[in-house]
């Protein structure tokens, strides 16, 4: 087994294992998502006896979190040829990213799973249920409102207008820019869809997909904690705030660490290292993720089996302002 990130002139040569895994994809979307997507992302793949038999992408995305810009990776096409499977090539892939992601300086990534029970072991943890609102028919009806196609002259207009709507009421969102969009109507398109412009008074209001055969499904997205200091750093604090404690990540060693974070509702979070004879308490990483995203709260966390927590710990843990107000909408 060769575990290797394909340069990105090679990044066609994993789309023969795409196509046989993702048979449900069109081949307009798998054209599309071959000439759009695979130009800035990474593919880490497993070779065994001259061919790829396992992948994991890496699609960058920037995102708004906490009133900071962030670069983070949405993992996708996780995929391993069938008569190859049960051989752990998921786990090396999935340990080799998060270690790279990590070096990276990156936060945190996210994914839309097949099934969650794949990625719990490895502390990913369900923080949002993907709502977004689709066109439909009667929308038409509505008083003032006007709907028409979106074109590509329409994008930085829904991106100016999308942003601020999101900035208001979330806390965690794929930033939106020009390119977002247009690059969102070649999906739509790519899959037999349309995006719509909802107007009222001449302004944008609302932007929402269509696609002809409606899909009920409202797919879940999963998070994990890749660097433990950097995420904590955006959370925000109720009042003062003052605490030791250590974490724990099997996967990305760096994290193992004892930390002391401090800092009030205006100074935001400041932390330092400390010694581990001095902690109130342990929280293994997966456990985290939840509480810094808002997935459990502090009382639910302590359930976990990696957790333990002084009553002290448990009250000031409390003064953190999760990051629960998430929009990430987005399908790869």
């Amino acid at each position: 087994m060769k575990i290797r990130k394909l340069e990105s002139p090679k990044h066609q040569d994993s789309r023969k294992l795409y196509e046989e895994v993702f048979d449900e994809d069109s081949p307009s979307f798998v054209e599309y998502y071959y000439t759009e997507k695979t130009r800035d992302n990474q593919i880490y793949v497993v070779e065994e006896e001259g061919g790829i038999r396992s992948m994991l992408h890496l699609n960058p995305y920037r995102l708004y979190v906490n009133g900071s810009e962030k670069e983070v990776n949405y993992i996708v096409a996780v995929a391993t040829q069938k008569e190859y499977r049960k051989r752990g090539y998921m786990a090396s892939l999935l340990k080799r990213a998060l270690q790279d992601m990590y070096r990276a300086r990156e936060s945190f990534t996210f994914l839309m799973p097949a099934s969650e029970s794949i990625y719990l072991p490895f502390d990913f943890r369900t923080v949002y249920e993907q709502t977004g609102k689709f066109y439909e028919k009667g929308d038409e009806q509505a008083e003032g409102v006007t709907i028409t196609d979106a074109k590509p002259s329409d994008c930085r207009e829904i991106s100016e207008s999308a942003n601020r709507h999101l900035a208001e009421r979330y806390q965690v969102f794929a930033i939106r820019d020009e390119a977002y969009y247009q690059r969102l109507l070649r999906e739509y398109k790519s899959d037999g869809g349309i995006l719509k412009i909802y107007r009222k008074g001449g302004e944008i209001v609302d932007c929402r997909g269509y696609y002809p055969e409606e899909n009920e499904e409202k797919p879940k997205i999963m998070v994990r904690i890749v660097d433990v200091r950097r995420m904590l750093m955006s959370l925000g604090l109720r009042s003062l705030t003052g605490v030791c404690f250590c974490v724990t990540d099997p996967v990305v060693e760096e994290n193992n660490r004892c930390i002391v974070l401090t800092g009030t509702e205006y100074s935001g979070v400041m932390l330092m290292d400390a010694e581990r004879e001095n902690a109130e308490g342990t929280i293994g990483i997966g456990a985290l993720t939840s509480l810094v995203f808002g997935a459990l709260t502090v009382d639910e966390v302590c359930m976990e089996e990696d957790v333990r927590m002084s009553e002290r710990m448990k009250e000031e843990l409390k003064k953190w302002i999760p990051l629960s107000r998430i929009c990430l909408n987005e399908t790869v």
